[in-house]
């Protein structure tokens, strides 16, 4: 096991990726920096390499499916993820440590939004949609995390080991902020100085179609893990609109004791039976969930034996 991982997903960064493996050896020279190659087809690979870092494959595109490898390969006491971009400083890289190590955080978020990165970015549409996706999800599940979308993190053996990675593409970030609020995992921030990208590096970010990915991904999300807040929002808006037409019918009933409109009445009906079928959907899904965080809990303490299983066995190795 290592003490320190520092996980790179790739694609297409050889402009900047030996910079950023050489910058988090020298800041945390105890690490063991990870380079995962996504079919690049610039030379990445065997600039990590010449770098120092230890270079992996994964032929699945998608920064989702790289982080998934990563976290089922690797196994260390700390985890540091961070873009092969060179836009996150690795002098933040020890304070992230620290906070894992010494205060027990599950994972450690490097905080753009609070710095840099509203003058540094020059996409004016990402500072948007970074902010618009910050405040929905601190709305929606009640938490305050700074920065949802940034690429540089810390975690704990704990978190790595037990979070489900679903997405394949850049809503992982999303997905993983959801992860650690909606179970109340212990979420710290560092404060980072970003930079922009260097001349001549491109972003593999479509500020487009990749926000509509995050901005499905965090109603999807919000289903699974709120389900009675969601059903019961979709009963209400279903059983207003029922409502809203049906009065009409009922006010022409009660004047000339008549109804004209059947099939309004009959589509109002069915319509209600949707309203309540959607509250009773969110009743089960909810009983559901609580259950899945239940046993969540329960994973975490097995994570936690496993943890210490593994140094206990390095240890015995070590004096032998």
């Amino acid at each position: 096991m290592d003490k320190i991982a520092v996980l790179v997903p790739c694609y297409n960064e050889s402009k900047t990726v030996k910079k950023v493996v050489e910058d988090f050896r020298r800041a945390l020279p105890e690490a063991v920096v990870y380079v995962y190659d996504n079919n690049s087809t610039d030379g990445t690979a065997a600039l990590a390499l010449e770098a120092g870092a230890v270079v992996r494959h994964e032929y699945q595109q998608g920064k989702g499916n790289v982080i998934r490898r990563m976290f089922r390969e690797i196994e260390a006491e700390v985890y540091i993820m961070v873009d092969g971009d060179d836009t996150y400083p690795a002098e933040a890289a020890p304070e992230m440590v620290r906070k894992v190590v010494e205060e027990q955080a599950d994972m450690v978020v490097g905080d753009r939004l609070s710095s840099t990165y509203y003058t540094e970015n020059k996409r004016p549409f990402h500072n948007f949609g970074n902010s618009f996706v910050k405040n929905c999800i601190n709305r929606f599940f009640d938490t305050n995390i700074q920065d949802i979308m940034t690429g540089y993190r810390a975690f704990s053996y704990q978190f790595v080991k037990t979070f489900p990675v679903l997405s394949r593409g850049f809503e992982i970030e999303t997905e993983m902020s959801i992860h650690a609020a909606d179970k109340h995992m212990q979420v710290d921030h560092v404060v980072i100085e970003y930079r922009d990208r260097p001349e001549g590096s491109v972003s593999k970010l479509n500020t487009f179609s990749d926000g509509l990915k995050v901005l499905s991904r965090i109603l999807s999300l919000y289903k699974n893990y709120k389900p009675l807040a969601f059903f019961s929002l979709l009963s209400g808006i279903l059983a207003a609109l029922s409502v809203v037409f049906l009065i009409p019918i009922l006010v022409e009933y009660w004047q000339t004791g008549l109804v004209p409109r059947f099939p309004t009445l009959i589509v109002c009906g069915f319509v209600l039976i949707a309203a309540l079928q959607s509250l009773f959907a969110g009743l089960v899904l909810q009983s559901m969930e609580q259950k899945n965080k239940q046993d969540f809990e329960m994973r975490l303490i097995q994570a936690k034996e496993s943890f210490e299983r593994i140094r206990a066995e390095e240890k015995k190795e070590t004096i032998e």
